[in-house]
C-alpha cells in the first residue's frame, strides 16, 4: 500500500476502532501497515507525522504485529510487510555542515528500526541536470517516452519473479555464525556506536537472506553476507558530513551556540537574559540570538520555555 504522513494519523497507519453510529457497535479497522501484510508499505513525508503518533510504528516495525486494546476490544493484528519510508531533513534541505543526526531528524528508537538510512541528496551537475530536463520538456510536449529512452522490464515478468522468490526460505549455516558476528563488531567500531545497533546484526541476517532469495538459492553464502554489510556500509557513508578543504568561516548561529555550551559549562540550562548578555558582549545583537536559538531549537539541541526565561540544552 501507499500513503503519506501528511494526512495520515497513528492509527491510520496501524489499527484503530470504530464505533458504529445506527448499531452502536465497535468495529476494527486495520490501517495501512495492517493492509499491507505480506508486502510493502511506503510512506511518504515521514517526518510530517507528529511525534507521538510516530511511535505506533515502534510496535509493527520490532514485532511485525499491532496490538489493539480499545473499547472493549482486543487484538492482535499482523503486520508482516517492509517499510520504505520517505522523509525530509529538518529546514527542508541537507545541511553538510551540521552533525548527521540533526540532517536525519529522526529520533534514534525509530531510525535504529530501518536495516537501512539512505541519504539522497540533490548535488548541481551540469550533464545530469541538462538530460533531466530536455527528458521532462519532452514528456510534457508529447506525453510520452523520448526515442531511447530506458524502457521499463515487463511487470507481469516481475511479478512471476517476485512471487518465486517469495517462496525460497534460505537458511543460514552454522559457518556463517563467524562472519556475521565479525562483521557485526567491525560495523560497530567503525561506527563508534552510532548509527550501528544490536538490530543491526539482524538487519545483516534479513538483508543477506534476501540476497539469497533474489538468485533463488536455498543456503545464505558468504558473498550474501559480504554485500549485506557493504550496503550497510554505503548506506552510513551517504549519511557522513561532507568536509570541504580549507578553513570555513564560523556561521553567526553556530558561534551563538558555542557561546551558549561555554555559558553553561556543563549546566544543563541557563537563563535566557545571561545568554543575551553573553552574547551581546560577542557583538550579537538580540535579533541573532533569538534567530539562532529558533533555528537550534527547530533542530531539537536546545529548547527555549514559552516565557522565554530559560534555555535547556536537549
Amino acid at each position: 500500500s501507499l500513503t503519506s504522513a501528511r494526512g495520515s494519523s497513528g492509527c491510520g497507519l496501524t489499527a484503530s476502532v470504530l464505533r458504529d453510529p445506527l448499531t452502536g457497535s465497535s468495529a476494527l479497522q486495520g490501517g495501512a501497515l495492517v493492509l499491507s501484510d505480506g508486502g510493502v508499505c511506503a510512506l511518504d513525508e515521514l517526518d510530517k507525522l507528529p511525534l507521538p503518533e510516530r511511535a505506533a510504528l515502534y510496535e509493527a516495525m520490532e514485532q511485525q504485529r499491532l496490538s489493539v486494546a480499545k473499547a472493549g476490544v482486543a487484538a492482535r493484528l499482523n503486520a508482516r510487510c517492509a517499510l520504505l519510508a520517505a522523509a525530509n531533513p529538518p529546514m527542508g534541505r541537507w545541511d553538510p555542515r551540521r552533525p548527521t543526526e540533526s540532517n536525519v531528524g529522526l529520533e534514534p528508537a525509530l531510525s535504529s528500526r530501518f536495516d537501512l538510512v539512505w541519504g539522497v541528496r540533490d548535488r548541481p551537475a551540469r550533464s545530469r541536470d541538462l538530460s533531466l530536463a530536455h527528458h521532462i520538456t519532452f514528456v510534457h510536449r508529447h506525453n510520452r517516452e523520448p526515442p531511447g529512452a530506458f524502457q521499463p522490464l515487463d511487470m507481469k515478468l516481475m511479478r512471476r519473479y517476485l512471487a518465486l522468490c517469495k517462496r525460497q526460505q534460505p537458511r543460514v549455516p552454522p559457518a556463517l555464525a563467524e562472519p556475521l558476528t565479525a562483521a557485526y563488531v567491525g560495523l560497530r567500531r567503525g561506527a563508534g556506536g552510532g548509527f550501528t545497533s544490536p538490530r543491526s546484526l539482524l538487519a545483516l541476517l534479513r538483508m543477506a537472506t534476501a540476497l539469497a532469495r533474489l538468485r533463488l538459492g536455498a543456503v545464505v553464502e558468504r558473498e550474501d553476507v559480504a554485500e549485506a554489510v557493504r550496503l550497510l556500509e554505503r548506506s552510513r557513508e551517504s549519511l557522513e558530513t561532507e568536509q570541504e578543504p580549507g578553513p570555513r568561516p564560523q556561521r553567526p548561529s553556530d558561534a551563538i551556540l558555542a557561546a551558549l555550551r561555554e555559558l553553561g559549562g556543563g549546566r544543563g540550562a541557563v537563563p535566557y537574559s545571561e545568554a543575551l548578555e553573553r552574547c551581546g558582549a560577542k557583538g550579537f545583537t538580540p535579533a541573532q540570538v533569538r534567530a539562532a536559538l529558533d533555528e537550534y531549537e527547530e533542530l531539537n539541541v536546545v529548547h527555549v520555555n514559552a516565557a522565554r526565561t530559560r534555555v535547556t540544552f536537549v
